[in-house]
């Protein structure tokens, strides 16, 4: 397995718009997909989320080799970061089945956001537990890398440029929890306490991943745990939703 490596010209001012761009850009493809075409049949809403997220994902690969006329090479895999994100997943995934076990399950804001879910669910044609699980095993394998390679290998990797570590990982992780926010205030409600709990939790992981990433160099460590997070997120969400299977 290989991971992407730039090779870029020296940091420009415009390479700072393109980091403004970014940072915003996630918040804009979620307010689309998941407010505007709410209501839209399951195969429009699954268009316009195809289409927004192919938008969002490339712009860094046109960024570094069509603007900075960079270059994107392969480089074999390192193992540095693999135990630290593993352990770092492991642990909030386990802290996250405590707290929705012990607290959560049975709070109101969760089960206000369970009718929420069954309706996103719903509208997205994702009507049987296979269909969920496939659901689950995309965002778990592959949208979690691809945030990686967005938030951490782009935006991350563009602030460092011009940056220190530790302003560059803040910046870059109050990006990566703006478009959270949306989606759990969605299923929260805007005016819930854990909503923004919730989305501090995202801020956190995605500055100690910057930090794992900077420190080893690469983004299988931030992967792999990211990975595990939304695989608890998504056994979390079935336990939530279980019964509309059912019926």
């Amino acid at each position: 397995m290989s991971e992407l490596s730039p090779t870029a010209a020296p940091p420009r001012p415009r390479d700072l718009v393109a980091v403004v761009v970014a940072l915003v850009l996630p918040t804009i493809v979620t307010w689309l997909y998941f407010f505007q075409a709410d209501d839209m049949r399951p195969a429009a809403q699954l268009l316009v989320f195809n289409t927004v997220k192919t938008v969002q994902f490339c712009f860094p690969l046109f960024w570094v080799l069509a603007i900075q006329r960079g270059r994107v090479t392969l480089r074999p895999t390192t193992t540095r970061g693999i135990d630290v994100g593993i352990t770092f997943g492991g642990v909030v995934a386990a802290t996250m089945f405590a707290l929705y076990l012990i607290f959560l399950r049975a709070s109101q804001p969760v089960v206000d956001a369970t009718e929420i879910i069954i309706d996103k669910v719903s509208g997205w044609g994702i009507n049987e537990p296979w269909k969920y699980g496939l659901l689950g095993l995309f965002y778990a394998l592959i949208h979690s890398f691809l945030e990686e390679y967005y938030w951490r290998w782009f935006v991350f990797g563009q602030l460092r440029r011009f940056i220190p570590l530790w302003p560059a990982a803040i910046i870059s992780a109050l990006g990566f929890m703006a478009h959270h926010v949306l989606v759990l205030g969605k299923f929260c409600g805007f005016d819930s306490p854990l909503t923004y709990f919730l989305s501090a939790c995202v801020a956190i992981g995605g500055a100690f991943w910057a930090w794992l990433y900077d420190r080893s160099g690469s983004l299988m460590g931030p992967w792999l745990g990211h990975m595990l997070i939304d695989a608890a997120i998504f056994a979390i969400g079935f336990d939530l939703i279980r019964g509309y299977f059912a019926t």
